[in-house]
């Protein structure tokens, strides 16, 4: 179940609320992203993109987090009963389905780190949650960026970025460049969308 759009919009505006930051921006253009990729591939509902591309990283409502904001998410969106939502929020973060490859802190109590860990042994990736994986790689705060750009930002803020992390993420812009038959950037609008 996910909640509609306006509900969407009005959950990350109450976030935003109680932890104000980058990531509210992050998350509209990672909609933004999720939408217009959609609209370009057979199949995908693109109302569903941008819901999952908002509430991508809603565990942020919860304070500065890194890898907490991940378990904080799937928790809030289940108690919502937007489980579909609870699913993109654990996996956004783990394009090799591998905790390991996680790029921040470790900032999650014993508990949570088997939540993460029993979820992500469990769920079956599908074609959203590869698509809000690249919409994360490829959302800055201020606009959208070329996804290499975005990893080595990261790497240089966090010292390192693993290579098989970097590499799914090149393998998933080339999918839904196939699936849409179009250049991802051209399609996301990377020259002109400003959020």
């Amino acid at each position: 179940m996910i909640p509609t759009r306006a509900e969407a919009e009005r959950l990350l505006s109450e976030a935003e609320s109680c932890n104000p930051g980058p990531w509210g921006n992050h998350s509209r253009i990672a909609a933004h992203c999720g939408e217009k990729i959609t609209e370009a591939c057979d199949g995908m509902d693109s109302e569903k993109a941008y819901i999952f591309g908002l509430l991508h990283d809603i565990g942020r409502k919860f304070g500065v987090s890194h890898l907490k904001h991940v378990s904080d998410g799937y928790t809030y969106m289940m108690s919502l009963g937007y489980d579909e939502v609870a699913k993109i929020c654990m996996t956004h973060s783990f394009n090799t389905q591998s905790v390991k490859d996680y790029i921040g802190n470790f900032d999650v109590t014993e508990e949570e780190l088997k939540l993460i860990n029993a979820v992500l042994d469990q769920v079956i990736f599908d074609d959203y949650d590869r698509l809000i994986q690249l919409c994360d790689a490829l959302a800055g705060s201020e606009r959208v960026l070329d996804i290499e750009e975005r990893m080595g930002d990261v790497k240089r803020r966090y010292g390192a970025y693993p290579q098989e992390k970097w590499d799914t993420n090149i393998r998933l812009k080339e999918y839904f460049e196939q699936k849409a038959g179009r250049d991802i950037y051209a399609i996301v609008e990377k020259e002109t969308y400003k959020s």
